[in-house]
């Protein structure tokens, strides 16, 4: 049985992954960019930029959807958003972005296409023992889980697996 922990998203200026976190590297600190940043850190909802644009135009009408799309890219360029790719359901083939700086796992379900945290534990040794056994040099990884999630399955009923027919 999988269980989702739903939480509040951590204001990540604790972290050191605010807008502290621009200044820092150099970078200013403009109006679309704290926003777009305050945006991202604000859901669990690993919004598109589409939906990021949506929401930034509320408070700035004249920003455009290239200025998100920049500012999206410096920030995951900057280690301080996430990008999670290939997504299935509704938003197939767009790049997901994901505000929690934290080390964590992801689950998408496969039918409406939400992602959720998970907040089990992660193995730091897996990259040293995988590096070892492959003689590859890893530098970190990413673990996903897809499959559906509570509210599509009580929608749709169960779904048996397809076997496997020769």
């Amino acid at each position: 049985m999988l269980l989702f922990v739903m939480r509040i998203i951590p204001n990540n200026s604790s972290n050191g992954l605010g807008p502290e976190a621009l200044r820092r590297r150099g970078l200013r600190l403009t109006g679309p960019r704290r926003l777009i940043l305050e945006v991202v850190q604000s859901t669990d909802l690993h919004p598109t930029a589409e939906w990021v644009y949506r929401k930034v135009r509320r408070r700035l009408p004249r920003v455009s959807l290239g200025t998100v799309y920049r500012n999206l890219r410096l920030l995951v360029d900057e280690g301080i958003v996430e990008e999670l790719r290939g997504s299935p359901g509704r938003h197939a083939g767009k790049a997901r972005f994901d505000g929690n700086a934290s080390v964590h796992h992801h689950f998408t379900c496969s039918d409406c296409g939400r992602i959720h945290d998970l907040t089990a534990p992660v193995d730091p040794s897996l990259d040293r023992r995988m590096a070892v056994r492959t003689g590859l040099s890893i530098s970190h990884h990413r673990i996903e889980f897809y499959g559906r999630c509570p509210a599509c399955q009580a929608r749709q009923g169960p779904r048996r697996r397809a076997r496997n027919r020769r």
